[in-house]
């Protein structure tokens, strides 16, 4: 369940923890500790690190060890194996929804769902060129550290983000769409950069609004659905980046 904060109430000001003070209030309408609120960001910062070094690993084996990638793309068995790593991060958020809370289930099925997606991330990266790669790697590391901090910034000085979410769900509909027409009716390399740069757009408001959520309104206890929402955040916003960038390297 979502923490949603009341629309007025009293703030926690700096002081002395010891002296069982509280700390400043990461946003004016904060009613909890702050220091509760902060160790629980750092929780799911740290499995988001975590997740993100998996899939550098994995990405990493697939894309160098060349046998691994050949194995997907150039026989029947590999490409049905590579079809079903696609559908399988789907299928582990059906126990995920259920367990979240359950430990240490919830973190096995959160390995699960990252080696899965890595997998895919892996085989996109191994058919792309080294200098594409580090492009879009450089550019995702700099804008989501830059939006974050904005929005750290932002969510403490009154803003809030929560009115972003139809619009990005409608960008979403409009990606899908797209990737329909895409599919049965290719449309040749600009659309590709057009889906590309729309993509990126989309994702850059996603990790805005994931991470207002996180600030604001996750519970306690959805540490892991507050990580899969920023890993997925920027794992798409670095698939968009290199959609966009292979395109026009083309």
């Amino acid at each position: 369940m979502y923490f949603r904060p009341p629309p007025k109430g009293p703030e926690w000001y700096a002081g002395d923890a010891e002296a069982g003070q509280a700390a400043r209030p990461l946003y004016p309408m904060m009613l909890e500790d702050p220091r509760l609120r902060w160790s629980f960001i750092r929780k799911v910062y740290s499995i988001l690190s975590i997740q993100m070094l998996l899939t550098v690993a994995v990405a990493a084996v697939v894309v160098y060890v060349r046998p691994v990638a050949l194995f997907f793309v150039s026989t029947p068995g590999g490409f049905g194996l590579y079809i079903f790593l696609i559908i399988l991060p789907f299928i582990v958020l059906c126990p995920l929804y259920y367990y979240y809370q359950h430990h240490p289930v919830n973190l096995l099925l959160l390995g699960l769902f990252t080696v899965a997606i890595s997998f895919a991330v892996g085989l996109t990266c191994a058919f792309t060129k080294g200098q594409v790669i580090l492009e879009s790697a450089i550019l995702t590391s700099v804008v989501v550290v830059s939006l974050t901090a904005y929005t750290f910034w932002a969510a403490k000085r009154g803003h809030d983000f929560s009115f972003l979410g139809p619009f990005l769900f409608a960008g979403v509909m409009i990606l899908v769409v797209f990737s329909l027409i895409q599919l049965f009716f290719p449309l040749g390399r600009v659309s590709l950069m057009v889906y590309g740069g729309l993509a990126a757009l989309i994702f850059c408001g996603y990790i805005i609004y994931d991470t207002d959520n996180l600030i604001k309104r996750y519970s306690y206890d959805e540490y892991v659905w507050a990580a899969v929402a920023l890993y997925l955040d920027v794992i798409n916003l670095f698939l968009s980046l290199l959609t966009l960038f292979r395109a026009a390297d083309s």
